[in-house]
């Protein structure tokens, strides 16, 4: 009887090792947001942003930058992939930097915004 030793074929191996690639890029793109006076909630290609009131708020989402810059009564500005805009509940979602933007919710104390890939580009 002869022993041999078993190796993992290269067809595999690359199966494996693309599968890994995968899986840590989808992680990093969940787990990939930042934040400053603010709260992140994200899945691949959209985001909900919670900005806290009174402070410098910004939050790293989808790979560029929203910053709350201030709310006036029910008109929020923010400023999206260096696009400010000027937002209230309700509205249509706005293009900034091939994202569609949208107020969520104003209180007292907090404002929501979602920020999600445009699907045109």
């Amino acid at each position: 009887m002869t022993n041999r030793r078993a190796f993992p074929s290269p067809t595999s191996t690359r199966r494996a090792a693309g599968l890994l690639a995968g899986l840590a890029l989808g992680a990093a793109l969940l787990a990939g947001c930042g934040s400053e006076g603010s709260s992140t909630d994200c899945g691949l290609d959209a985001c909900t942003v919670t900005f806290d009131r009174g402070v410098e708020a910004r939050a790293s989402i989808l790979g560029v930058e929203a910053k709350l810059v201030g709310v006036q009564g029910d008109q929020v500005t923010v400023e999206v992939a260096g696009e400010r805009l000027s937002l209230t509940v309700g509205q249509q979602a706005t293009e900034a930097g091939g994202f569609q933007v949208t107020l969520d919710s104003v209180t007292d104390q907090q404002v929501a915004l979602r920020v999600a890939r445009n699907p045109n580009g």
